[in-house]
């Protein structure tokens, strides 16, 4: 496939996918539209929270979580274990996991644990479907303070009365430190796609992890946005390949 050279493709996609998510997100959670006069400015890092899961495999964590509306930012790491500095070959009692940094306004806690319970089987042990391993068993909420720890515990024992023939394994742990992972485990499904990674202009590695877009594109690349926005974006990703000079 050919590559882009318009930068206002860039432009054009960026405005897309983030008008997709606000207007379309809703049908993944299924949650109201409670954006306010104020969620329309732009967030700040004073203004972003943060929560981190532990629900298998990192590299589809990260996308899970990429394309909701609210989350500005996605990084995958290192968490719950007693290592310093772990790596992705010896992270030693840590499990992988995905660090969620979200705007308050457009989408809270609870909301996030939705999704976190809805994208694994709390109940499989040694793995995550065809993940298999330690580094895959070990379903997790981090918490940061009381509040968060009574909403896990709440929704952790609505999650067990679905059933009651198999126990939730779901740890609940106060968040200690979180390690970034490697750079080449970031954004990893949006790697995947080259296409994709031109079509945004082949940004640097720290602007990567780091972008909103890259997070929202990396959860289209995993088929993992909802079915409508997948289809805006496919949609539109055509419209703009055959307007852009080649």
């Amino acid at each position: 496939m050919a590559f882009l050279r318009s930068s206002s493709a860039h432009e054009i996609l960026t405005l897309v996918l983030l008008a997709a998510s606000l207007t379309d997100i809703s049908q993944c959670i299924r949650i109201p539209d409670r954006t306010s006069e104020a969620a329309r400015d732009p967030p700040n890092s004073q203004t972003l929270k943060s929560a981190v899961f532990a629900l298998g495999s990192f590299w589809r964590s990260e996308a899970v979580f990429g394309c909701l509306n609210g989350v500005v930012r996605t990084t995958v790491g290192y968490a719950g274990g007693s290592k310093s500095n772990p790596e992705y070959r010896s992270f030693g009692d840590h499990a992988e996991s995905v660090q969620v940094e979200y705007d308050p306004r457009l989408i809270n806690f609870r909301q996030l644990l939705e999704v976190f319970w809805s994208s694994h089987d709390s109940r499989q042990v040694f793995g995550q479907g065809p993940d298999v391993g330690n580094q895959y068993s070990r379903s997790i909420i981090f918490t940061n303070g009381n509040e968060e720890s009574r909403l896990a515990a709440i929704s952790k024992e609505r999650e067990q009365t679905k059933s009651k023939s198999s126990i939730v394994t779901t740890q609940i742990q106060q968040l200690r430190t979180f390690y970034p992972a490697e750079p080449e485990h970031q954004k990893f499904e949006l790697k995947r796609n080259p296409f994709l990674l031109q079509l945004i202009g082949n940004l640097p590695e720290v602007e990567l992890e780091r972008s909103s877009l890259a997070a929202k594109l990396n959860g289209y690349a995993a088929e993992l946005c909802p079915p409508r926005v997948q289809k805006q974006i496919d949609a539109k990703i055509d419209d703009i390949m055959r307007k852009v000079v080649l």
